[in-house]
């Protein structure tokens, strides 16, 4: 049998945490074939990698690509840091099912325009995704606010009983469809009036196929043990796993109170699914948020529709500028959107290193100064984290990244090597690997990618795309309260 792609040489770190081995790795049809020594077997493509690492493509949990994987399919700053399945649909707002019922919802704003929101229903996305054919595999989640905006007049109240259970209905079609659960953002103005009891009624429905639910919190500052009660309350009423998104400790008040975070999280893991995500920064992005205006930390704003000149600029040099209070000068600027440096390193350290962490980036791909996630997340811990900093093994740092998301998320042939699963692989250099992207200069390839291929179609090499896309929707596969640990 002549194979497709071998692999010869690399170390090999497969996703289960356990250590690096030396082997061939086979690829035909798109899935692995055959690992171990195969000097005697031939391919059409043979890789010879000693002093490389290969692993199974990096599943980023946390992003906000559901528009991008179709306008911008080449996905250039995922795949070039090895991420080959990117999960959209996070924070309570998904590109579909989506039908605006008047101006765009913040912060339904930072996945694109309003003329971008054209798939009223859970299929017509997965048909342009697939039409898309993006570099990268995409899986979804249903999105809270956008079901909100789909059947309310505003959202700044709560849902009545025949809206919630109008946006049930849509919800148990998409899932039907496919898709992975509900995600909220009930920090968000748009989400913000919603009761936990409208969550609850919505989240009853991921019980009928094993789905599960995602949230960003309701606040992530001084109430964030209630708001971590209220996300196991609702995941414990709807039986369902649950996984706080972008799980830290925000505003100078919280710094430190990482380990009683991470003691509730443990202590509700004991009775229930539980897991969390986090991006390797200590500051977050989003849109300009009056509530999170500040003279604590430095805010820097990366967009504003009025003032657009002023992007990368500090709130409070605008504000000395303008001579004006640092809430008169946002509100000045809004609509806008603000990268946020609120976080201590010593709790991001202590949350990412954390067993029940995952890495997800969590970045904004239509932000004209984005964070630096969005390029350099999964670079950044293989290299500063894990290499530099040893907060943990190269194969821990893996597994968080690869096999770990893929059995929470139910995508049983990706995040691991073994023989039959998709050939999602990243070849990376452990000395060279790092990230590049900065706060200032954030569009940036990441250091010590080699290679990338999804489903066996070699993608990335050498810092440039191949011009060959083999990314393809992925549908949850099963119940997702099997497996999830």
């Amino acid at each position: 049998m002549k194979f497709d792609l071998i692999i010869r040489n690399a170390q090999i770190i497969d996703g289960s945490g356990e250590p690096a081995y030396r082997a061939d790795l086979a690829v035909s049809a798109g899935l692995i074939a055959a690992i171990g020594n195969l000097a005697a077997a031939d391919a059409y493509s043979v890789r010879d990698a000693p002093g490389l690492v290969v692993a199974p493509g990096f599943i980023d949990v946390h992003t906000h690509d559901d528009l991008q994987v179709i306008h911008a399919p080449t996905m250039l700053p995922k795949i070039s840091q090895g991420i080959t399945t990117v999960i959209v649909g996070n924070c309570g707002i998904s590109a579909s099912p989506v039908t605006l019922m008047g101006e765009l919802p913040d912060p339904m704003n930072l996945l694109g325009m309003p003329e971008d929101f054209c798939y009223a229903d859970f299929v017509s996305y997965k048909k342009a995704v697939n039409a898309a054919q993006p570099a990268v595999n995409v899986a979804a989640l249903v999105g809270h606010t956008a079901l909100r905006n789909n059947h309310m007049d505003r959202l700044d109240r709560v849902a009545t009983a025949e809206e919630i259970e109008l946006m049930r209905v849509q919800l148990r079609e998409a899932l039907n469809e496919g898709a992975l659960g509900l995600s909220s953002g009930l920090a968000y103005a748009s989400a913000s009036a919603s009761t936990t009891e409208e969550v609850k009624l919505l989240a009853e429905v991921l019980n009928e196929t094993g789905a599960l639910y995602t949230t960003h919190l309701r606040t992530e500052f001084d109430e964030i043990i209630a708001a971590l009660d209220e996300a196991f309350d609702i995941a414990d009423h709807a039986k369902a796993p649950v996984i706080v998104s972008h799980l830290k400790c925000a505003g100078a008040g919280n710094w430190g109170r990482s380990g009683e975070i991470l003691q509730r999280l443990e202590t509700a893991a004991t009775f229930h699914q539980v897991g969390c995500d986090c991006y390797p920064y200590s500051a977050s992005s989003s849109t300009l948020d009056l509530q999170q205006v500040t003279s604590d930390f430095d805010i820097v704003i990366t967009w504003s529709e009025p003032h657009p000149e002023l992007g990368g600029k500090k709130l409070v040099d605008i504000a000395n500028e303008w001579n004006l209070s640092l809430q008169d000068t946002a509100k000045k600027l809004q609509p806008a959107g603000a990268v946020y440096h609120g976080m201590s390193e010593a709790d991001v350290q202590k949350i990412l290193a954390h067993p029940l962490t995952m890495v997800g980036s969590d970045g904004l791909p239509v932000d004209p100064l984005p964070h630096p996630r969005l390029w350099g997340a999964f670079p950044r811990v293989l290299g500063h984290y894990s290499r530099d900093l040893k907060l943990f093994s190269l194969p821990e740092a893996i597994r968080k990244m690869t096999r770990m998301s893929a059995d929470r998320f139910g995508l049983d042939d990706r995040g691991r090597i073994a023989v039959g699963a998709a050939a999602d692989l990243v070849l990376f250099d452990p000395i060279k690997v790092k990230d590049a992207a900065t706060f200032t200069q954030p569009q940036q390839l990441a250091e010590g990618i080699e290679a990338v291929w999804v489903n066996g179609v070699l993608s990335y090499a050498q810092k440039q795309l191949t011009g060959m896309r083999a990314g393809k929707f992925l549908a949850r596969q099963r119940d997702l309260r099997i497996g999830f640990y």
